[in-house]
């Protein structure tokens, strides 16, 4: 209560960060804690409005980071199953916190997905790209259908910096969640040219936009698309050379999962003019996740049972 009355008092931010337990609601905590910002982590659930109002007086924020949603584990298709709850927890608690922040005039920066797109006749591979202002036409998934009505109510809040990621990279290869060690896990894997997020890039520079005052909705994805095998073939080149792995079709994908996944480029020429500096996808991986593994001599964690290909784990 102190500190955050002493930096209400200087005019420094103060940020109230909600997702402790999610795996992006931690890491903005690792930055937010290495930018030396005065921040806490929220603990009302973002459907209580009292529990929020609450959280916001205690803290005295000037902004918030939403980092919370309900993906499901191990992924997507566990919301397949649990509709109610995902309703909740991805459109009515986001709504919920928007509102609340709006009434008082505080910025919000709500982490979103871009999984709400997917390649159409308008938009094929290598061509056109989805920007910000197209209408979602993915909602193959019901996770991405709440996404995608979430989406269309978001923009119209004032307050609010909406950054769509997608298929998530960071720079640790242990984590089950990490895209890379995710899809080196699979059996067999698509091959679909994609928009994708290094976060270890990509987060710091979300704090920067909270700062900044930007509000609207970003593709924030790094330029360029890459395919599932030129991701397994940069994890390949730089750290594990014996690595293979198979692919299979889209049909073939469609036999054992429960819902469509989505599969998409998105424009970055609104990021780019936000953040010159932005790299390009493959760069991306390179600088923040392969070197400093390749440095470190890690590779990614493979889980027990996983198959055993000419005499090396895949």
């Amino acid at each position: 209560g102190a500190v955050a009355a002493a930096a209400a008092v200087e005019g420094k931010p103060v940020f109230l960060v909600y997702g402790r337990t999610g795996w992006i609601g931690g890491k903005v905590g690792e930055i937010m804690a290495a930018m030396g910002h005065t921040w806490y982590y929220g603990s009302a659930r973002l459907e209580d409005r009292k529990g929020l109002l609450e959280d916001i007086k205690r803290s005295k924020c000037t902004h918030i980071i939403n980092a919370a949603g309900l993906t499901g584990r191990p992924n997507v298709d566990w919301c397949e199953d649990h509709k109610v709850e995902t309703i909740r927890g991805n459109v009515i608690g986001v709504l919920m916190l928007c509102d609340v922040a709006h009434g008082l005039g505080i910025h919000v920066t709500n982490f979103a997905t871009g999984c709400i797109y997917a390649y159409d006749d308008e938009h094929v591979i290598g061509g056109k790209p989805f920007t910000e202002e197209d209408l979602p036409n993915f909602g193959g998934s019901f996770y991405s259908e709440t996404k995608s009505y979430l989406e269309n109510m978001v923009r119209q809040y004032p307050n609010v910096l909406q950054l769509r990621l997608r298929m998530p990279i960071d720079g640790d290869l242990s984590n089950p969640r990490n895209f890379i060690t995710k899809i080196a896990n699979y059996a067999k894997v698509v091959d679909i040219p994609n928009s994708m997020t290094v976060l270890d890039e990509l987060l710091p520079m979300a704090v920067d936009g909270a700062l900044r005052g930007l509000t609207g909705a970003f593709n924030w994805t790094n330029p360029g698309a890459i395919s599932h095998n030129e991701v397994l073939q940069l994890y390949k080149d730089h750290l594990h050379p014996e690595f293979s792995w198979d692919n299979f079709t889209l049909e073939e994908q469609a036999l054992v999962i429960k819902a469509p996944h989505s599969n998409n480029t998105l424009s970055h020429v609104k990021l780019r003019a936000a953040f010159p500096g932005v790299l390009g996808i493959k760069e991306s991986i390179i600088k923040y996740v392969l070197e400093p593994n390749k440095a470190a001599g890690t590779r990614a964690d493979f889980k027990a049972g996983t198959q055993v290909r000419s005499g090396q784990v895949k």
